[in-house]
């Protein structure tokens, strides 16, 4: 046997499952959405889908949601998550060990119990109210209920951030932080002259994340608010998910996520262009 081609019988193993639950679906999915399959069986039909997707009031609501939370949630998270990397990486800081495990622990607490919790504090009679001394109905209220999400996100995925930057800052020198304080640099002109342009490209790999991650969020609106009250907590996974599984439209389901795709990949790319660029 051709000692070259060993490393590639060892590797078939693996290409084997990639094409076969990864590669293959991807392909059929992408199919899917050049074709009507509302009828039996399904037939090709290039503009049935993308024509609907450009009309769809739907869609569009949707879409505006999940930007609505991108825009709000991820800065707000990011600048959290910054502040909470920064205090875990001082000196001052006792029992880090403990603090890292807290931030981390939102991330493996189970969906469904913490959605259950959120959508309990903030019932009508729940904690939020009772401490806010107010009566606002949460969940039934559209504003409330975009608040709640919001809310709900950045309490997961703030600690999870913050241990990633925190990697980012424990890799940045110790000299440029002591030549700094002996040119007479305030602690705040050391983050942001020193700390925040060394973590750039973390921040930005992080955001990357997190837009990439809202655009396909569908947990927390579907088991908190159900996409509701009405539509206003919609997001595109949600509304993907009503398409493909209780209308069972596959065609326009597999629109929707390649549509998510793309904005997803446009937004990346925009980001790497704003902010990947050396300074």
């Amino acid at each position: 046997m051709n000692r070259s081609a060993t490393p590639y019988l060892f590797l078939l193993p693996y290409l084997a499952i990639f094409a076969l639950f990864w590669a293959w679906p991807i392909l059929e999915s992408l199919l899917l959405s050049f074709q009507n399959t509302r009828v039996s069986p399904p037939v090709w039909n290039l503009s049935i889908n993308w024509g609907r997707i450009l009309g769809d009031a739907a869609f569009w609501d949707a879409l505006r949601n999940t930007v609505l939370i991108l825009v709000i949630q991820v800065p707000l998270m990011l600048a959290l998550a910054t502040a909470l990397a920064v205090a875990l990486n001082s000196q001052l800081l006792r029992a880090k060990g403990f603090f890292r495990f807290a931030f981390f622990a939102p991330v493996v607490v189970g969906a469904v119990a913490y959605s259950a919790v959120f959508r309990l504090l903030f019932n009508q009679n729940g904690a939020v109210n009772a401490a806010l001394g107010t009566q606002i109905n949460w969940i039934f209220d559209p504003v409330g209920a975009m608040a709640v999400i919001i809310v709900t996100l950045t309490w997961r995925w703030t600690g999870y951030n913050a241990i990633i930057i925190l990697a980012g800052l424990q890799s940045i020198p110790k000299d440029l932080y002591e030549a700094a304080e002996i040119d007479g640099a305030s602690p705040w002109q050391q983050f942001w002259r020193i700390t925040v342009p060394s973590l750039r490209p973390v921040l930005l790999f992080c955001l990357v994340l997190s837009i990439i991650g809202t655009l396909q969020l569908f947990t927390e609106p579907w088991l908190i608010t159900n996409g509701g009250p009405g539509t206003a907590t919609t997001t595109l996974g949600v509304y993907l998910y009503r398409q493909g599984f209780q209308n069972i439209n596959f065609g326009y389901a597999s629109t929707i996520a390649y549509a998510i795709t793309l904005l997803a990949l446009v937004f990346s790319i925009i980001q790497l262009r704003l902010f990947g660029r050396e300074s």
